[in-house]
C-alpha cells in the first residue's frame, strides 16, 4: 500500500483542528472529519444499553468509506458479561471489547487492537476516531489510554467541546468529539426519544422532563430491578414505587404529599450514575 498524502492529519491540519476556534465547527463537520480522517473508529457503547447507544447513521457512513469499527462496550462492571454473551446476538458488532473505565478491564485488549492496526498501516501516523452518545464514557477511556488527564470528564452529558486530537502512542493519535446523538432523534419533540435519552443518560436526571414517565418505562423494561434495589414491593407499578421511596426519604410537600418529581429524579440519578446494576436476563 502506498503512503497516503493528505489523508492523515498533517502538521498544518493538526494545528487547525487544535485551534481555539474549533468549537465553531458544526457537529456534522466534526463527525465527517472523524470518519474521513480516521484509520480506525472506536464506537463507545454503554454495555447496559448496547443497541440503544449505537449510532447507526455514523456506522453506515464509516462502513461506506471502508473504515474499520471496533465496538467498545463500556461500563461492563454494571452488567453480567457472561449473561449478555449468552443471551444477546453480538455478531453484528464484531470486533467488540467489554471495557470498564472504572476498573480498567479490557484496557490491554483495546491497546493491542490499536497497535496491531497501526503496524498494518503503511503510514507515518495513524488516526483513531472515537465516537459515541453523550455520557458513554469516551473522555474517561481516552484518559485511561493516554495515562493522564488528556481531556476533561464530567457526568454532564455532552461535556466535551469541539474536536480534540490526542497522542496515545508514538505515531498514534486519538480524535475525540462531543457525544453525538443521531440526527433523526429529537427529544424536544418525540416522547419516545425523550424517555430513551433520559434512560441512557443523554439527558441528565436534573434536566429530564416528566421523570416519572422515565421511571415507568424503566420498570417496564427491567421488571423488578428498581424494586429490588430500593427494597420496595410495588408489583411493577411506578406510582407505588415513587410513593414508597418518597416517604422513605421524606421527600414530602405541603399536605404530607410525596414530591413525585423529586423522588423520580432521585431514581434517575441512581440509574444514570450506575448505582443500580442491571441483570435483565
Amino acid at each position: 500500500m502506498a503512503k497516503r498524502k493528505g489523508k492523515g492529519l498533517s502538521i498544518k491540519k493538526k494545528s487547525k483542528l487544535n485551534s481555539t476556534n474549533q468549537h465553531k465547527h458544526s457537529i456534522p463537520y466534526l463527525i465527517n472529519s472523524i470518519i474521513e480522517q480516521g484509520d480506525l473508529i472506536l464506537e463507545i457503547l454503554d454495555a447496559r444499553f448496547i443497541e440503544k447507544t449505537r449510532n447507526f447513521e455514523i456506522e453506515k457512513k464509516a462502513k461506506e468509506l471502508g473504515k474499520k469499527i471496533v465496538y467498545v462496550l463500556n461500563k461492563s462492571d454494571l452488567v453480567d458479561v457472561a449473561e449478555i454473551k449468552l443471551n444477546l446476538e453480538l455478531n453484528e458488532i464484531k470486533p467488540y471489547i467489554f471495557f470498564s473505565a472504572k476498573n480498567k478491564n479490557g484496557l490491554s485488549d483495546l491497546k493491542e487492537i490499536i497497535r496491531k492496526m497501526s503496524n498494518n498501516l503503511d503510514t507515518d501516523a495513524m488516526n483513531v476516531g472515537i465516537i459515541g452518545y453523550p455520557n458513554t464514557g469516551k473522555s474517561s477511556i481516552i484518559n485511561i489510554l493516554t495515562g493522564r488527564a488528556a481531556t476533561k470528564t464530567s457526568s454532564q452529558a455532552g461535556f466535551t467541546k469541539g474536536l480534540q486530537k490526542i497522542r496515545i502512542f508514538p505515531g498514534v493519535y486519538l480524535m475525540d468529539t462531543p457525544g453525538i446523538i443521531p440526527l433523526k432523534e429529537d427529544s424536544t419533540k418525540n416522547r419516545r426519544d425523550l424517555i430513551k435519552h433520559a434512560e441512557i443518560g443523554v439527558r441528565t436526571w436534573d434536566k429530564t422532563k416528566n421523570p416519572d414517565m422515565v421511571v415507568h418505562k424503566i420498570m417496564q423494561e427491567y421488571p423488578g430491578i428498581l424494586e429490588k434495589y430500593y427494597k420496595i414491593k410495588a408489583g411493577g407499578d411506578s406510582e407505588i414505587l415513587i410513593e414508597g421511596l418518597g416517604r422513605k426519604h421524606n421527600y414530602l410537600i405541603k399536605g404530607n404529599i410525596v414530591d413525585e418529581d423529586r423522588t423520580a429524579r432521585h431514581v434517575l440519578r441512581d440509574w444514570q450514575e450506575g448505582r443500580i446494576r442491571i441483570n435483565k436476563f
